[in-house]
């Protein structure tokens, strides 16, 4: 999902991204973009932000799928239960 985003920008460099949109055919969100992964990449910064790696293994539980529904269906009864009483 694109979200919005609110910056003040150098004059110069808002003509340079257009310019380069321009030259690349195609848009300032892709230069933007494009700009924004290439300088994580050179810093390193794509390894400290790697969704895969950061969560590797938070989906092996010891129970099953259905019973964490279940577990989780009992504890919010319960407490839909105690506010109810």
């Amino acid at each position: 999902m694109d979200k919005v985003l609110s910056s003040r920008i150098d004059e110069s460099i808002i003509q340079q991204i257009g310019i380069l949109a321009d030259e690349l055919g195609t848009t300032k969100k892709s230069v933007i973009e494009s700009a924004i992964k290439l300088y994580a990449e050179q810093t390193k910064m794509s390894e400290k932000t790697d969704a895969f790696s950061r969560t590797s293994g938070t989906w092996l539980r010891s129970e099953s799928p259905e019973e964490s529904i279940k577990n989780a269906r009992a504890a919010f009864n319960k407490s839909m239960n105690r506010h109810h009483s």
